[in-house]
């Protein structure tokens, strides 16, 4: 056996070993995210939450993909509980979605969960390729009334399956 032939047979090998099976963005369930009364809401300050503990996959090559995630929103009349949110982002795993597509995924997800006033959520990835990738996306409600968030369809860019 040839030297490039061996290598990359050794390659298949580490693949079969050591890349988990990849699901689908229907693994995901919001109906962990937990949510609990704000005793402000008439007065409601400004919330962040980050972290750098986010990781999703590629749905083409399977490696990982991570990012910090930037969360700032103006509470309707729930507050996120952290955990919830930490094991809901934990759910991203060992799920292949494209880089673009988790952000909308979750504000639409938290939105759903929490109806906050607007919501912005960031997400900076690591650089991969030499491309540095950082994704935001809102839910802006100018009067600041307290209604159900509805997603939109996400409109263009790259799609979810396999090439």
């Amino acid at each position: 056996m040839s030297a490039d032939r061996d290598l990359a047979h050794r390659y298949a090998e580490l693949d079969r070993a050591y890349k988990a099976e990849v699901l689908g963005p229907e693994a995901i369930d919001p109906s962990g995210l937990l949510v609990f009364p704000y005793e402000q809401a008439e007065a409601p300050a400004e919330v962040e939450i980050e972290t750098d503990e986010f990781t999703a996959v590629c749905p083409w090559t399977g490696l990982p993909d991570w990012g910090v995630i930037r969360i700032r929103y103006l509470p309707g009349r729930t507050l996120l509980e952290l955990k919830s949110f930490k094991y809901y982002l934990l759910g991203y795993r060992n799920v292949g979605i494209v880089q673009e597509h988790v952000a909308g995924r979750i504000l639409a997800d938290l939105c759903g969960a929490l109806a906050p006033r607007w919501m912005e959520l960031t997400l900076d990835y690591k650089p991969r390729g030499g491309l540095h990738t950082v994704v935001r996306v809102s839910h802006p409600n100018p009067a600041g009334a307290m209604e159900e968030f509805t997603p939109r369809a996400p409109s263009g860019g790259r799609g979810g399956g396999m090439p």
